[in-house]
């Protein structure tokens, strides 16, 4: 639980529930269907760790594609590497994406007004099953596969399948895949899926604060591996990019992601 200093921004929207609530430890923070999706002072540590692994993997990321995302964070991170050329984002929800422009600018940090970003507001898997463009990074950030919930289709064998067909030769995707603690299950279970579908599958995790757990990520790949790079390969891609305004992530944390517990 968090303290609430005060509501900001309260609405039903067409899709779900969705509350800016300024809290005492954490400030400014965005909450759908009840669940915190992000805060001002640790977003960071999540989005880095979803987006930074695989696209410093990748040895040419020019064309992106995010599901989900709407408060523009995962846009904000991509869009630092200068080697994107295109960034397409899709998220169902345009309300989201709305209020996070008024209330959380802070987020998206103008990813929105990048020439390089294409926003489009449609369902995430009906847009990956009729693309027909190729794409070299794919990142799904989504709410997590809640009965009800707009993301609990995009967790599905048949949805990493088709994930798997709009990337390119040398692609990679990577999806948020819930806490490793209190949801397990969930976590073991989308790695499971993903490993079916791809050859190269591997997981990760961090500390998120304001989640009050560690937080997991599953990456499939059609040719970069993630954990095969070491913290000074990490650190020169981060250097060659003049990446270098991360506040959570270089090569010693990504070393220390892939380290999961014996019992995970």
């Amino acid at each position: 639980m968090h303290g609430i200093k005060r509501i900001i921004f309260s609405k039903k929207s067409r899709v779900q529930y969705i509350d800016v609530i300024e809290t005492y430890d954490y400030g400014l923070m965005l909450i759908l269907d009840g669940k915190v999706q992000s805060t001002i002072r640790d977003e960071y540590f999540y989005h880095e760790a979803l987006v930074h692994p695989v696209m410093t993997a990748h040895p040419n990321p020019e064309k992106v594609l995010i599901i989900g995302g709407g408060e523009g964070a995962t846009l904000r991170e991509v869009l630092y590497h200068p080697t994107v050329k295109q960034a397409i984002m899709v998220d169902i929800d345009i309300d989201v994406i709305k209020c996070s422009k008024e209330y959380l600018p802070q987020l998206s940090n103008g990813a929105f007004e990048d020439k390089r970003a294409n926003l489009i507001i449609s369902d995430g898997r009906k847009f990956i099953e009729s693309c027909r463009e190729k794409f070299d990074v794919i990142i799904i950030d989504v709410t997590d596969p809640l009965e009800e919930g707009p993301g609990q289709f995009l967790y599905t064998l048949e949805f990493y399948e088709a994930i798997k067909n709009i990337l390119n030769d040398n692609g990679i995707m990577v999806t948020q895949a819930t806490s490793i603690y209190y949801s397990t299950y969930c976590f073991t279970t989308i790695y499971r899926t993903i490993k079916k579908v791809f050859e190269k599958v591997g997981c990760y995790s961090t500390w998120i604060p304001s989640y009050d757990s560690m937080w997991g990520f599953v990456y499939g790949s059609k040719g970069p591996d993630p954990k095969s790079l070491n913290k000074d390969d990490i650190d020169t891609i981060l250097n060659q990019r003049k990446l270098l305004n991360t506040k959570y992530y270089n090569g010693k944390i990504h070393e220390k992601i892939f380290i999961l517990p014996k019992e995970i």
